[in-house]
């Protein structure tokens, strides 16, 4: 009964996010099948290399010949923060077992760090409901790519709209940041850089090295100011 109880909770925490990853997922899943992807691989691929922004950038990076090294360094550059939202709960996870531990920080994602952690300030929160949550939001991404997929292959959309519908859902991204001198100083960067290295004919790697770019420019802001 008790186990029955902390599903309940964890599915009611997550259904927020699972309904936001139908909206984003399947956008993702009609730009796969550009690439060539079928259901079957845009759910595998969604269930393993669980990062939103990595997908959204591998078709769109591969539709434009960006060169294979460059989609990867860039795609594991943005994927870097994974890394900080595993570190952040590791106060909470200190008696926690190795292997739930382990399948928590493989699966925690933008929208799942903030649910988890929100309910983790409340109290009265664990590791094993924090980890449905995590694997419910899961499931609901990969299978909103499978049907994106399939909706794909059927109308047969134009990469040109595909290609806007993700260029839009990374403006709203944008849009959702705090206001802050430092926010809008890297994107102001970044965007400027990356015009500048495609003008130069570096079209390839230009996104990596305009983020890079980016986020120099907002270190040395955050140092300046210190001072």
């Amino acid at each position: 009964m008790q186990k029955k109880d902390a599903i309940i909770q964890a599915l009611k925490v997550a259904l927020p996010v699972m309904f936001g990853y139908v909206g984003i997922g399947i956008p993702c899943g009609i730009m796969e099948h550009q690439i060539g992807m079928n259901a079957f691989m845009a759910f595998v691929m969604s269930m393993t290399f669980y990062s939103g922004a990595g997908q959204f950038m591998i078709p769109s990076m591969w539709l434009a010949s960006t060169p294979l090294a460059s989609i990867i360094a860039s795609v594991s550059f943005v994927n870097t923060r994974q890394l900080l939202y595993s570190a952040a709960f590791s106060p909470y996870f200190e008696k926690v077992a190795k292997r739930l531990t382990f399948l928590f920080s493989a699966t925690v994602t933008d929208e799942s760090f903030g649910v988890n952690m929100a309910k983790y300030q409340e109290g009265d929160w664990g590791a094993g409901r924090a980890t449905l949550v995590n694997l419910f939001s899961m499931t609901s991404w990969g299978v909103s790519n499978a049907l994106g997929v399939l909706i794909g292959s059927a109308l047969s959309i134009p990469t040109a709209i595909a290609a806007f519908a993700m260029t839009s859902i990374f403006i709203c991204l944008l849009m959702g940041q705090k206001a802050s001198l430092e926010n809008i100083f890297v994107a102001a960067v970044a965007f400027v850089a990356v015009c500048i290295f495609k003008a130069i004919g570096l079209s390839g790697p230009a996104i990596l090295l305009g983020a890079l770019c980016g986020v120099f420019a907002g270190l040395i802001l955050l140092a300046v100011k210190q001072r």
